[in-house]
């Protein structure tokens, strides 16, 4: 559970907080009266988010502020005070607190601040993981993340890399099934030597079947040479035999053989050939509808099914996305010339929120188009929607504006539209402001008050706008 220290010099405001807090933000709340109690209980067990008075007797809010940086730069901490003037909040933004607040504040608004401020130590602290588990060595595996889905998929392919039985690979088209199988065979006694992989749908079945177990001189018009096939080319090393349910039945019969007995025949020979093999297969479709349809053998499939991995979807793995995110940034970054490209806080938002139907192969694309097109090396959420019009204006485009809202009902679909033009607006005038939300809201024509309370309700800081 996430942990959180609120510290106050005023018995009766900690107990209110503490309840308001605790309910509502699903976390444990700890309190302390004092600034050296708060930093105590942190460097106990370390809180998510510290809400800090600034008024303190012996050591203030500032000073707690600088020691808890130094303990964890992770922890995101909140500033309160009585005297709210506008020289206090500056100093505390210019310390790293993430918000300010003036006494008495609006209970609504401080669960909300407090949500979007554990929502930001967990992404930190998930960064910092990542990069943990990239420094790694003896890690031969291509994925980024460090979801719990993806950690123990990762495991898993890991340890089936250690041995040598047929593995079937599953999951939705984009979620990195030719990932797995790589990291299957770079764990495995196999990995000295290439893996072969067979795009099983690209080709027709005659031109498929002499790929994979090749033909003798004159099997067949136009075969005017000998040619070794796939699967003696891949002899003592993997194949991969991609998108298997796509292979015909009468193909599948033959593919059996190799599995069972090991074996192959060659097209226009009558004899075979022994082949040391270990066959990976991956699909994204369901083999058990295929089977019950007859357009799959059953045989074939518990020949294949020895061992099972279900690669996670994008869906499983979302806290993920920032971090995929930023790998894409940059390596496209790197490949199109253009350093120092960052994601600006509205533009994550926008990652986070949509739904990734083609998983990380469509994540990926997104980050690829955007690097591409994007005006400055700060990408906003307006980059992001311009990107995925390639480039047009939405409104002339609007195909890829409303992509993902067909299923949803006309009211649904507007209120998403509206949230990501909103979302898009705001970090836009942010970014010109560098983070000045009254000259934002002036350039807006907005009143401060509206303009901070769309901020609010979309989660926008005016603190992760300003330049460093």
């Amino acid at each position: 559970m996430k942990k959180m220290i609120i510290v106050d010099d005023e018995p009766d405001l900690l107990i209110l907080l503490q309840k308001v807090l605790e309910k509502k933000c699903n976390c444990r709340v700890d309190i302390a009266r004092s600034g050296a109690e708060a930093l105590a209980l942190a460097a106990e067990e370390l809180p998510d988010v510290v809400l800090t008075d600034v008024k303190m007797p012996h050591m203030d809010g500032f000073q707690l502020l600088e020691e808890l940086k130094k303990l964890d730069e992770t922890i995101t901490i909140l500033v309160m005070s009585a005297f709210g003037t506008i020289e206090v909040a500056v100093q505390a933004l210019k310390q790293g607190a993430y918000d300010f607040f003036e006494k008495p504040f609006d209970n609504a608004e401080i669960i909300r601040v407090v949500r979007r401020a554990m929502e930001r130590t967990q992404l930190l602290r998930e960064n910092q993981a990542l990069q943990r588990y990239l420094t790694r060595v003896d890690q031969p595996s291509e994925f980024v993340g460090s979801s719990p889905a993806l950690m123990q998929t990762v495991d898993l392919l890991h340890r089936l890399g250690q041995g040598d039985a047929t593995v079937l690979i599953r999951g939705e088209s984009g979620t990195g099934k030719e990932v797995a199988a790589r990291t299957i065979h770079a764990r495995s006694s196999r990995a000295g030597r290439h893996m072969v992989t067979v795009n099983c749908p690209a080709l027709p079945e005659q031109i498929l079947e002499s790929e994979l177990f090749g033909y003798s001189k004159g099997a067949f018009t136009g075969a005017d040479r000998k040619k070794d096939g796939l699967f003696l080319e891949a002899d003592g090393s993997t194949i991969l035999l991609d998108e298997i349910a796509d292979i015909p039945i009468g193909l599948q019969t033959k593919l059996l053989r190799v599995l069972q007995e090991k074996e192959i025949q060659p097209l226009g020979q009558t004899r075979t050939f022994k082949v040391d093999v270990r066959v990976l297969a991956s699909t994204n479709q369901n083999l058990e509808a295929k089977i019950a349809q007859g357009e799959f053998r059953e045989d074939l499939y518990y020949r294949l099914n020895v061992m099972s991995v279900v690669m996670p979807s994008l869906t499983r793995m979302r806290e993920d996305i920032p971090l995929l995110a930023q790998h894409f940034l940059a390596r496209y970054g790197a490949e199109y010339q253009r350093p120092n490209l960052e994601l600006s806080p509205d533009a994550v938002q926008v990652l986070m929120a949509r739904e990734w139907k083609g998983n990380v192969r469509e994540l990926q694309n997104v980050i690829n188009r955007t690097v591409f097109l994007a005006p400055g090396p700060r990408i906003s959420a307006a980059d992001l929607l311009c990107a995925e019009g390639q480039g047009a204006n939405p409104v002339e485009s609007p195909e890829c504006v409303f992509d993902g809202l067909r299923s949803l009902s006309y009211k649904e679909a507007k209120a998403q539209v509206v949230d990501r033009f909103t979302m898009a607006y705001l970090g836009h005038s942010l970014e010109e402001s560098q983070g000045n939300v009254s000259a934002a809201a002036r350039t807006s024509g907005m009143e401060r008050q509206a303009f901070q309370r769309l901020m609010r309700r979309h989660g926008l800081s005016g603190s992760d706008y300003k330049s460093s």
